[in-house]
């Protein structure tokens, strides 16, 4: 038998880490999953899938993370049930994840207090981000400084 489930989409909202009662780390999050196809308006639709990751995992996704970075989830579907506050039966499936991976650099796509994305998909990603170049390293001397020319080596100086 097989459960697996791999993802790939943005945190809707910052991950919420708590600790069980005997320590161990365990962070919630829902991650907005784009359909690879469109819709009768030429749109995307996302589906929305709740998420689980415990112990260091767990910390690390939320130190690093937060609403509307792009992550990598690895993991299996899980299903659960609860009795509610109300006395009815609460059914919950989630991905448990085994490992999150970091699609982005830290705060490339979390939200700013305006509420507005850092990502932006019309970004002219050939622009060279560092106006200034380092000088080239220029060696004056070594075995293979010869202007271009033959580089004349032995039999006995090749490795094979």
């Amino acid at each position: 038998m097989l459960n697996r489930v791999v993802l790939v989409g943005r945190l809707t909202r910052d991950p919420d880490l708590r600790y069980t009662p005997s320590g161990v780390a365990v962070a919630n999050f829902t991650l907005a999953v784009n359909r690879p196809f469109t819709n009768q308006q030429g749109n995307r639709d996302a589906d929305f899938i709740n998420c689980v990751v415990w112990r260091r995992p767990a910390e690390n996704l939320a130190n690093y993370m937060k609403k509307g970075n792009l992550v990598g989830v690895d993991g299996r579907l899980q299903s659960r049930s609860y009795e509610g506050q109300d006395g009815k039966m609460v059914y919950i499936t989630e991905v448990v994840a085994d490992s999150v991976q970091f699609l982005e650099s830290r705060g490339a796509g979390a939200v700013s207090g305006q509420g507005q994305s850092g990502y932006q998909p019309n970004q002219d990603y050939n622009q060279n981000p560092y106006p200034t170049q380092p000088s080239p390293v220029k060696y004056d001397d070594g075995p293979f400084q010869n202007d271009g020319g033959p580089v004349d080596i032995s039999d006995d100086d090749l490795p094979f």
